[in-house]
Order: structure tokens, then C-alpha cells, then sequence
């Protein structure tokens, strides 16, 4: 048996095209330049997110404890943090974030 364990991405862009067909077809049209791209990145999953079930702040809080960041998508928050001259707290208020999480971020990856 091999120990190796291969992780597999879910195909966002499949399931959130069968979303957007039955449920919110109305929709589409603001999601379609996301949908076209072949791979999705985390934060265009959640910016998919976003516009397909809006933001509520009941619903966000419960969300949130479930969302994960890849390396990339990490190194273009704080690369956004950067170019838009931000400290960490409207950082972390903009990405809804702890502050804590983006100072641990910024210690590992700079």
C-alpha cells in the first residue's frame, strides 16, 4: 500500500456552472469571465462565492472556519497588501481574515 496520499481539487468550475444552471441562472452572466478560465485559483472560488450567494454576516462567520488558502493565494493577498498600502487590520477586515492569521503569513512567507 502506498503511503503517498495524492490530494485531488474538487472541479469548482463544474460545480459551480451546474449551480449557476439550476438554481441562479441569472447569475451567469456576472460569473462567466471566472468560469472561462481552466483552472480557478482559491480566491476566484471565493470571489465565485460571493456573487453567486451574496454575503451575510451570519453565514460568512460560519463559512469562514472552512476556507483554506494555497500558497499562491497567500503570496497574492499580501501581495494586494502591498500594492494598496494596507495594514494588516484592513487587510484582514478586506479579505475577512484574522490579523493574527496575516501576521503568521507574513512571518512564514517573507
Amino acid at each position: 500500500m502506498d503511503t503517498k496520499t495524492q490530494r485531488v481539487k474538487p472541479d469548482y468550475k463544474l460545480i459551480y456552472s451546474d449551480i449557476l444552471q439550476s438554481k441562479y441562472p441569472e447569475k451567469i452572466y456576472s460569473c462567466k469571465a471566472i468560469l472561462r478560465k481552466d483552472n480557478l485559483s482559491t480566491l476566484e472560488v471565493i470571489k465565485l462565492n460571493k456573487l453567486i450567494f451574496g454575503v451575510s454576516d451570519e453565514r460568512s462567520k460560519e463559512n469562514q472556519r472552512y476556507r483554506a488558502y494555497d500558497k499562491t493565494a497567500i503570496i497574492n493577498i499580501l501581495e494586494y497588501q502591498k500594492t494598496n498600502k494596507l495594514n494588516n487590520t484592513e487587510l484582514a477586515c478586506h479579505f475577512r481574515l484574522s490579523r493574527n492569521t496575516i501576521t503568521k503569513w507574513k512571518k512564514f512567507f517573507k
